[in-house]
């Protein structure tokens, strides 16, 4: 995931990255630092998501990504947060079973879905299915649900969790939504839209956590991490 830079100076001096929040803009830093307990410690995100690893790597967190094909079909049945935890351990335990239990290893992995009155919208398979993803959404309230599960290779000890942020889209034309789908920016997101990117536009307001949307809620993250030794801060 790509977070907006502040400026071109921001980016070259790796000074911080402008966030959309419910109330405005918040100042994310994400200048490199190093922290004394995370010598050691290695972050394995089992995960392909470019913009988790971008979200890990900001918090100066060392990761290394181990993907894994993961059986993704679950009870439809299931509620919502329940999936996305289901799906974030099963990617977790996948990862495990393929590092093993390494020393000074904590394993990290996530899953986020956009429901909208019960129905839970993927990633679309093509663009018609984009334009009735967000043909759908627009002017509309709908839930992102991100399940976090955390593991310590060598221990096993698991953390699995989630958050539910309630957006809301503005109204959109067919023109504007058929604009949007045109950037390709939509094809890989859950919900048709990437509020990290061009599709921030389409937010009227958010309720929760803004990086719960972009598909890792950094302050869960963090929480979890201390419980297995690690502390962000």
């Amino acid at each position: 995931m790509e977070l907006k830079a502040n400026s071109t100076n921001d980016i070259n001096r790796g000074n911080g990255f402008s966030v959309p929040g419910a109330t405005g803009f918040l100042y994310f830093m994400v200048k490199e630092r190093k922290w004394q307990n995370l010598s050691e410690t290695k972050i394995i995100l089992a995960s392909s998501s470019p913009r988790r690893k971008e979200l890990i790597q900001r918090l100066g967190l060392p990761v290394e990504v181990v993907q894994n094909a993961v059986d993704e079909t679950v009870d439809e049945n299931l509620p919502p947060h329940v999936v996305v935890q289901t799906l974030a351990k099963r990617k977790m335990i996948a990862a495990w079973e393929k590092i093993g239990a390494k020393k000074d290893c904590i394993i990290i992995s996530g899953d986020t879905i956009v429901v909208h009155n019960g129905d839970i919208l993927g990633k679309p398979c093509d663009a018609g299915e984009a334009f009735r993803m967000l043909k759908r959404l627009q002017g509309e309230t709908h839930t992102v649900y991100s399940g976090v599960a955390s593991m310590h290779a060598e221990t096993g000890k698991k953390i699995i969790d989630y958050r539910a942020v309630k957006v809301t889209m503005k109204p959109l034309s067919d023109r504007q939504i058929q604009r949007y789908i045109a950037t390709g920016e939509p094809m890989d997101k859950a919900g048709a839209y990437g509020i990290q990117g061009l599709g921030a536009t389409l937010i009227e307001k958010i309720e929760g956590d803004y990086f719960a949307v972009v598909g890792l809620p950094l302050a869960l993250l963090s929480d979890m991490l201390s419980t297995l030794g690690v502390d962000v801060l």
